[in-house]
């Protein structure tokens, strides 16, 4: 795996952190919080990009798309919670219910469940190598 340097490891660090502060902002329905959780989750998402794995190991390979697709849970969740905020999409009540309402728990719970996972995974892979 491709290390980060300290600029990337400190972007990818605040973009943790305004996530947390995002996604705990708006359960307290405060109106800045989309944009705090957007703005964190694109620097996280960008350095965990940067991270490529271009070994011969299938597991870290198996890993590193789970990663991405953890990624694009955390993008959905962003936009979700933009849709959220103010029916974004211009949705009838039922439709909007349904589908966006408060789902971008449920996109960034599966993201941190597959973060959670990947991040363990990757270390012990890595030291096995």
């Amino acid at each position: 795996m491709r290390e980060l340097d300290k600029t990337e490891n400190a972007i990818l660090l605040i973009g943790a952190v305004m996530m947390v502060i995002g996604s705990g902002a708006n359960i307290f329905a405060q109106s800045w919080a989309p944009y705090v959780f957007g703005m964190g989750t694109i620097g996280f998402v960008l350095m965990q990009l940067k991270q490529k794995y271009e070994g011969s190991n299938v597991a870290l390979k198996r890993l590193r798309r789970m990663v991405i697709i953890s990624d694009v849970c955390l993008l959905l969740a962003a936009l979700l919670m933009f849709a959220n905020m103010d029916n974004l999409f211009r949705l009838d009540a039922l439709t909007y219910i349904k589908y966006v309402h408060n789902n971008w728990v449920v996109a960034l719970l599966v993201a941190a469940m597959l973060q959670l996972y990947t991040s363990h995974r990757i270390s012990k892979e890595i030291l096995k190598d």
